[in-house]
């Protein structure tokens, strides 16, 4: 049966045939497909032009199985523009949401936050925030999000205090004010206010953290342009 037209972004393309392309799409309401869409004859160069990250698009597949069949698909609004080191981030968005958001599992709520994230991203100066919290929502939403409100026992986070974080336990006070996180810090991730450079920085620790398991031992490729 086919579908309605859903709207979608392009996280990853790959060559399937002579003839196809295969796409991982992150689809509203729905979450992350795979499909396979035909690219040939007279409007290949088109298509293929057309099969853009950051570019909002309207797709209609069908398919019972795992793989989808791209049977229509148009572009949706204008391309969301990146350039510079706002480009990288966008690649990092996709090349992360790809990499740990299951495929064919009902995650209706990601792309939302992706569209809203790659659109923070154009023109603004705090990429590194945007980026963190991406992160920590969308871990949220797999279901490995912290709680930054209160600790391991339920208690409140108290600013002047500090605390290490233990992975399935949370954050436990502890005695040294020179290592782990300070209550402040906590209670600036929990309302996503990383202006404060060492709240940026612990965040992008604990984000590490906590994607590592996600990700296992592949490298992010998105990384490696912003250490080239």
């Amino acid at each position: 049966m086919d579908s309605d037209f859903y709207t979608a972004y392009l996280l990853h393309r790959r060559p399937f045939s002579d003839s196809q392309v295969m796409l991982d799409m992150l689809v509203e309401g729905v979450g992350q497909l795979r499909m396979l869409a035909r690219i040939s004859g007279r409007q290949a160069t088109k298509h293929k032009a057309q099969l853009q990250p950051f570019q909002s698009l309207l797709v209609q597949y069908s398919g019972k199985s795992d793989l989808k069949y791209i049977n229509r698909f148009e572009p949706h609004g204008t391309q969301t523009m990146l350039t510079g080191n706002e480009l990288y981030c966008g690649f990092y968005l996709n090349e992360l949401t790809n990499r740990i958001v299951p495929i064919n599992e009902p995650m209706e709520s990601v792309y939302h936050l992706y569209k809203q994230h790659l659109s923070d991203l154009s023109g603004t100066q705090h990429l590194q925030a945007v980026l963190r919290s991406y992160e920590f929502q969308l871990l949220e939403l797999l279901g490995y999000g912290v709680d930054f409100s209160v600790d391991a026992h339920g208690d409140e986070i108290i600013g002047s205090a500090s605390y290490q974080y233990f992975a399935e336990y949370g954050f436990l006070l502890h005695d040294d004010p020179h290592s782990g996180f300070s209550g402040a810090q906590l209670n600036a991730i929990a309302a996503h206010d990383f202006s404060a450079p060492d709240v940026l920085y612990m965040a992008k620790q604990l984000s590490r953290y906590l994607l590592k398991p996600l990700l296992g031992k592949k490298p992010l490729k998105s990384r490696e342009l912003f250490i080239k």
